[in-house]
């Protein structure tokens, strides 16, 4: 898997949010799932002011250490800087900075997704990565490409020290 650094501006997401861990989500009951599905289910997305377009972000932030910890992934929208996120709803903020940005194979967004981050686990940080992980704030993007999730291709940002 190849990746390439980018610089990416600070940005706000609003959306629904778990606490979890990547043990818990190699399990039978991990969150994630389900909260993509409570996001679809629910409307989330129209519930969410102020948005800049359509794109939607899988965040993951507020990390206890490192990728074998916990913590919180975010299924949201960007939204306007100084947007309030409805009752039930987070705000997160996505700090400018570096990140190694990849792309997933094309296909069932549940499969490449996953496995896409496997690959990026296997990665000497510094040779192939591109620097030390920050794991301050990583983001997935949901574009037009993701509108079919039998076949789709998505957009993993990790953020750099």
């Amino acid at each position: 898997m190849s990746t390439k650094i980018v610089p990416c501006d600070a940005f706000s997401v609003i959306g629904i949010e778990v606490r979890t861990s990547n043990a818990k989500e190699m399990g039978p009951g991990g969150s994630i799932p389900a909260l993509w599905q409570q996001f679809f289910q629910d409307g989330v997305a129209e519930k969410i002011p102020n948005k800049n377009g359509r794109t939607i972000y899988a965040v993951y932030t507020n990390y206890a250490s490192d990728r074998n910890g916990e913590y919180s992934f975010v299924i949201g929208m960007k939204v306007q800087p100084w947007t309030q996120p409805p009752a039930g709803m987070v705000l997160k903020e996505i700090p400018a900075g570096d990140y190694a940005q990849a792309t997933t194979d094309l296909g069932p967004v549940s499969k490449v997704v996953p496995q896409a981050w496997g690959r990026l686990w296997s990665l000497e940080e510094k040779a192939q990565l591109g620097g030390k992980r920050a794991y301050r704030a990583d983001f997935e993007v949901y574009d037009e490409r993701a509108t079919d999730p039998r076949n789709s291709e998505v957009d993993l940002f990790i953020g750099l020290k």
